[in-house]
């Protein structure tokens, strides 16, 4: 990730400070602020407490504040470990300016390869689900949803196809294989002990694939924020051009956060079939919007250059929170779709705001 001698320029410089203090999550703050008001005027702060007035709403207008059970906390955390996963890879590749509108579908075809795998091995009589066998399950799906990273990144930066539509084409390829695959149906029957072991076990009131999603979000900030690798993605994001003039190879760069993107909705694959004990694919028609919404709710900006993955991961809550209270209050999956699309648009126009602000 690194590349010795490079020469560096004012707006290197310049997105190398950027890098340690807007992938944080907050807004530039006049030096004159002390921290506890920069604690409080973070984009992140603002959104953390809409989360505990949507939750504490949801709470009191729900049948016998159902909301609020242990049970309806479960399915939150385990559907938030996915969100979070989608989430931190779409703030990275907006960070540059990438967009990748085909993780559910990534995730649909990367759990059907993990499906299919765990279905075969249970059908063996000399085969199991072991650990071992497990963890080939995870290696098949990482490995898929990074091929269709990688394909992506291809078509973004060696044909030059723009983001948004290289990865819609590939949206509708990775949905029409994974249907392929399973005939219209889904696998059902994998193996009990991954969900007991794994996807439905807890770690201190916590799920597994909760707490993991957890930590590798907290490592993409430790890069945008630390690190050189996150130093490149912000100043590509910023200026591609000064980028470019500075030494960085922002092809190959933009080629590794497709890469990277893929692996998150590979590995949440995993995650729901783990949970689920069964593919799904249907039900993540909405992933690539609820993971742009989160980006752009927290902060992110579209034209990137800047990344807020503290705001992401509340961001990723809010968005889940919507959908998991409309469904308790008994309302039709449509009027998912229409708050999840409400959010988006609300947060583009407050974002286009704040371009406006600052120039």
């Amino acid at each position: 990730m690194t590349v010795a001698n490079e020469p560096r320029t004012g707006s290197q410089d310049r997105s190398e400070d950027s890098a340690s203090g807007d992938a944080l999550g907050s807004e530039a703050v006049l030096p004159a602020r002390g921290p506890v008001r920069r604690l409080f005027s973070g984009t992140p702060v603002y959104i953390f407490l809409f989360d505990v007035l949507l939750v504490a709403g949801f709470t009191i207008l729900s049948p016998n504040h159902v909301f609020w059970s242990w049970g309806n906390e479960e399915a939150v955390m385990g559907n938030a470990s996915e969100a979070f996963l989608l989430a931190a890879g779409a703030t990275v590749m907006l960070a540059a300016g990438a967009f990748d509108l085909s993780l559910g579908a990534n995730v649909i075809l990367s759990s059907v390869a993990g499906g299919i795998l765990l279905e075969h091995m249970t059908n063996q009589t000399t085969l199991d689900a072991s650990a071992a066998g497990c963890l080939l399950a995870v290696l098949v799906c990482v490995a898929t949803g990074g091929t269709v990273g990688f394909v992506n990144g291809f078509l973004i930066t060696k044909l030059r196809v723009n983001s948004l539509i290289a990865t819609l084409g590939t949206t509708g390829i990775c949905t029409g294989l994974a249907f392929l695959f399973v005939h219209g149906a889904d696998i059902t029957g994998l193996p009990t002990n991954l969900q007991e072991d794994f996807g439905l076990n807890y770690i201190e009131y916590v799920p597994p694939p909760t707490f993991i999603a957890l930590v590798i979000l907290l490592w993409f900030w430790v890069v945008l924020r630390f690190s050189r690798y996150g130093m490149r993605t912000l100043a590509i994001g910023s200026n591609r051009a000064s980028a470019e003039r500075a030494g960085v190879f922002v092809g190959r760069h933009i080629h590794t956060l497709m890469i990277l993107g893929g692996l998150m909705a590979g590995l949440a694959g995993f995650f729901d079939i783990a949970r689920l004990g069964t593919t799904d694919t249907t039900g993540h028609t909405l992933d690539s919007l609820a993971a742009l919404t989160a980006v752009v709710v927290g902060g992110t900006p579209l034209h990137g250059g800047r990344a807020n993955m503290f705001g992401t991961l509340w961001g990723a809550v809010l968005a889940y929170v919507i959908l998991d209270g409309l469904i308790v209050m008994g309302l039709s999956t449509f009027y998912q779709e229409v708050a999840t699309g409400s959010v988006l648009i609300i947060a583009v126009a407050i974002d286009a705001n704040r371009a406006r602000r600052r120039e």
